[in-house]
Protein backbone atom coordinates (compact mmCIF):
# COMPACT_ATOMS: atom_id res chain seq x y z
CA UNK A 1 0.00 0.00 0.00
CA UNK A 2 1.51 3.36 -1.03
CA UNK A 3 0.09 6.71 0.73
CA UNK A 4 0.62 9.50 -1.81
CA UNK A 5 1.14 13.22 -0.46
CA UNK A 6 -1.65 15.66 -1.20
CA UNK A 7 -0.26 18.97 -2.01
CA UNK A 8 -1.33 21.65 -0.06
CA UNK A 9 -2.31 25.34 -1.48
CA UNK A 10 -1.00 28.44 -0.66
CA UNK A 11 -3.38 29.36 1.90
CA UNK A 12 -3.02 26.11 3.76
CA UNK A 13 1.22 26.29 3.50
CA UNK A 14 0.70 29.65 4.85
CA UNK A 15 -1.42 28.59 7.72
CA UNK A 16 1.17 26.50 9.13
CA UNK A 17 2.99 26.68 12.59
CA UNK A 18 6.60 27.04 11.34
CA UNK A 19 7.49 27.99 14.56
CA UNK A 20 6.20 24.95 16.38
CA UNK A 21 8.25 23.30 13.23
CA UNK A 22 11.75 24.88 14.14
CA UNK A 23 11.50 24.04 17.51
CA UNK A 24 10.69 19.92 17.29
CA UNK A 25 12.35 19.52 13.52
CA UNK A 26 15.60 21.32 14.54
CA UNK A 27 15.40 19.39 17.91
CA UNK A 28 16.01 15.97 16.03
CA UNK A 29 15.87 14.28 13.06
CA UNK A 30 13.21 11.98 11.79
CA UNK A 31 10.09 13.01 10.05
CA UNK A 32 9.37 16.47 11.52
CA UNK A 33 13.05 17.62 10.18
CA UNK A 34 11.75 16.31 6.77
CA UNK A 35 8.10 18.21 7.44
CA UNK A 36 10.35 21.36 8.40
CA UNK A 37 12.57 21.00 5.15
CA UNK A 38 9.23 20.54 3.03
CA UNK A 39 6.36 21.59 3.45
CA UNK A 40 7.59 24.07 6.70
CA UNK A 41 10.47 25.68 3.98
CA UNK A 42 7.57 26.23 1.66
CA UNK A 43 5.45 28.03 4.17
CA UNK A 44 8.04 29.83 4.72
CA UNK A 45 9.05 30.78 1.46
CA UNK A 46 5.39 31.61 0.72
CA UNK A 47 4.90 33.77 4.21
CA UNK A 48 8.01 35.55 3.40
CA UNK A 49 6.79 36.03 -0.53
CA UNK A 50 3.66 37.72 0.51
CA UNK A 51 5.59 40.05 3.04
CA UNK A 52 7.49 41.37 -0.09
CA UNK A 53 10.84 39.70 0.71
CA UNK A 54 13.66 39.15 -1.92
CA UNK A 55 15.29 35.52 -1.66
CA UNK A 56 18.51 37.58 -1.46
CA UNK A 57 17.37 38.76 2.02
CA UNK A 58 17.09 35.42 3.19
CA UNK A 59 20.16 34.26 2.13
CA UNK A 60 21.89 36.85 3.14
CA UNK A 61 19.86 35.91 6.74
CA UNK A 62 21.00 32.57 6.40
CA UNK A 63 25.21 33.91 6.11
CA UNK A 64 23.79 35.99 9.67
CA UNK A 65 23.47 32.65 11.27
CA UNK A 66 26.13 31.30 10.27
CA UNK A 67 28.68 33.68 11.23
CA UNK A 68 26.86 34.84 14.51
CA UNK A 69 24.50 32.28 15.70
CA UNK A 70 20.84 31.84 15.84
CA UNK A 71 20.37 34.02 18.68
CA UNK A 72 22.05 36.77 17.68
CA UNK A 73 20.13 36.75 14.63
CA UNK A 74 16.84 36.33 16.44
CA UNK A 75 17.72 39.69 18.36
CA UNK A 76 18.31 41.78 15.49
CA UNK A 77 15.76 44.74 14.91
CA UNK A 78 14.97 43.68 11.33
CA UNK A 79 16.15 39.74 10.63
CA UNK A 80 14.25 40.55 7.42
CA UNK A 81 13.54 44.00 6.14
CA UNK A 82 9.59 45.59 6.83
CA UNK A 83 6.74 43.72 8.00
CA UNK A 84 8.62 40.28 7.66
CA UNK A 85 10.76 41.35 10.76
CA UNK A 86 8.51 40.03 13.35
CA UNK A 87 7.56 36.99 11.59
CA UNK A 88 11.54 36.35 11.32
CA UNK A 89 12.51 37.36 14.77
CA UNK A 90 9.65 34.67 15.90
CA UNK A 91 11.34 31.57 13.87
CA UNK A 92 14.12 32.76 14.90
CA UNK A 93 13.54 33.02 18.20
CA UNK A 94 11.66 29.53 18.23
CA UNK A 95 14.68 27.76 16.57
CA UNK A 96 16.96 29.59 19.20
CA UNK A 97 15.23 27.77 22.22
CA UNK A 98 17.02 24.37 20.74
CA UNK A 99 19.70 25.54 18.73
CA UNK A 100 22.40 24.87 21.37
CA UNK A 101 25.80 24.68 19.20
CA UNK A 102 27.24 25.86 15.66
CA UNK A 103 25.97 22.47 14.35
CA UNK A 104 22.23 23.42 15.24
CA UNK A 105 23.15 26.91 13.62
CA UNK A 106 24.31 25.93 10.62
CA UNK A 107 21.15 23.47 10.33
CA UNK A 108 19.38 26.68 10.45
CA UNK A 109 21.17 28.59 7.80
CA UNK A 110 20.56 25.41 5.58
CA UNK A 111 17.08 25.82 6.46
CA UNK A 112 16.67 28.99 5.06
CA UNK A 113 18.99 28.36 2.33
CA UNK A 114 15.84 26.16 1.62
CA UNK A 115 13.47 28.71 1.99
CA UNK A 116 15.30 31.24 0.05
CA UNK A 117 15.49 28.33 -3.09
CA UNK A 118 11.86 28.26 -2.72
CA UNK A 119 10.74 32.10 -2.80
CA UNK A 120 13.37 32.22 -5.52
CA UNK A 121 11.20 30.13 -7.50
CA UNK A 122 8.21 31.19 -6.69
CA UNK A 123 9.78 34.89 -7.84
CA UNK A 124 11.02 33.34 -11.40
CA UNK A 125 7.83 31.57 -12.28
CA UNK A 126 5.49 34.84 -11.48
CA UNK A 127 8.04 36.63 -13.27
CA UNK A 128 7.96 33.93 -16.50
CA UNK A 129 4.31 34.15 -16.28
CA UNK A 130 3.52 37.82 -16.63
Amino acid sequence: MSTHHQPLSDDRLAEMDIEVLLRFGLSAPGTVRSVLFGDGAVAAAITADRLGVLPRAVVFLGEVVRSGGTGFAAELPEPLPGPAAAVTRGWLAAAATVVRDPAGDQLVARWLDAVAAVLALRVTNRESNS
